[in-house]
């Protein structure tokens, strides 16, 4: 295998914290581009990974840094709007820009993180990924395209969130409770997107990345509880309280949810052509995960313990 020299852009994120140290490790020269650098400092692990503030929306930036490179990797993306942080510049106008930025410096080699059920439904946020997908694929770059599940892992936005509210919320009311999912673990995304930066015969190729179990969004909320051993009530909205629910939570800090959200669930995010097994990879399990995800020092353990004994 040759070393090469990528560009990942949205490195410094969740998926980009666990592919970083991955390629690095097989000799990959990486530089990762970030709005703040110093907010990332734990980011430039390793003599082989360069971490680099830079306007990634900026297509002078773009070209001057990924000039030279042989691969570039784009995992930038949002759940929801905020300012101008909308789809439209984020997923399609940064796409755009990545992809006008390859073709003037000469770099033939991009891979690009999407969304299983990219381009269907109502979502603005499937919508727009669609729409990158499509800009890709009309270009004349050797492309991968990774289409993934709801990721998993430590520090996710998924057993994370959940067990956060679970925490000081008795009661749950959860809209889309049979909404099914197949949750895959970040480590096998990493695996996947590091074979493929190696193997010529996934160019031109779309990968679904998706975990072994198919499950509904109450059986992960309820399994987050029960292996917390918290007593609460998850309860399952019909849909027109979902969407209720939605549209006053945009306004919450933080966005716990979102109409756009909503519109999302609305289809299964359940793969049909398991890209990881097309990679040779076996996927992990959710199941098997979920107890190592909550594991806490011993005094969080005894304090979560006790405010379980006071609720009446």
């Amino acid at each position: 295998m040759t070393p090469q020299r990528i560009v990942v852009l949205g490195g410094t994120g969740f998926l980009g914290s666990a592919l970083v140290p991955r390629l690095a490790a097989d000799g990959h020269q990486l530089v990762v581009l970030s709005r703040n650098r110093e907010a990332h400092r734990q980011s430039a692990v390793g003599r082989n990974v360069t971490l680099v503030t830079a306007d990634v929306h900026d297509v002078p930036t773009l070209r001057r840094h990924i000039a030279g490179a042989d691969t570039v990797i784009h995992f930038v993306g949002i759940l929801n709007e905020s300012g101008k942080n909308t789809f439209e510049r984020v997923h399609v106008g940064l796409v755009r820009a990545v992809v006008e930025a390859c073709r003037d410096t000469g770099v033939d080699r991009l891979h690009l993180m999407s969304s299983l059920n990219a381009g269907r439904g109502e979502s603005g946020y499937l919508r727009s990924r669609g729409e990158a997908e499509a800009l890709v694929k009309a270009s004349t770059l050797d492309w991968t395209i990774y289409e993934a599940s709801t990721i998993f892992g430590p520090g996710d936005g998924l057993v994370s969130r959940f067990d956060a509210l679970l925490r000081v919320a008795p009661v749950m009311p959860l809209p889309r409770p049979h909404a099914k999912m197949a949750p895959v673990y970040v480590g096998d995304v990493a695996e996947a997107i590091a074979r493929a930066v190696v193997d010529r015969s996934t160019m031109l190729q779309t990968y679904q990345l998706y975990g072994p179990e198919a499950l509904s969004l109450i059986e992960i909320v309820r399994a987050i509880r029960d292996a917390r051993g918290r007593h609460r009530l998850v309860l399952p909205m019909p849909d027109a309280l979902g969407r209720l629910q939605a549209a006053f939570a945009q306004f919450v800090p933080g966005k716990p949810f979102t109409p756009d959200n909503f519109r999302s669930l609305l289809i299964d995010s359940v793969g049909q052509q398991d890209g990881l097994a097309q990679l040779g990879i076996v996927p992990q399990r959710f199941s098997d995960w979920l107890p190592r995800l909550l594991a806490a020092p011993a005094r969080h353990r005894r304090l979560d313990a006790a405010r379980e004994r006071r609720r009446p």
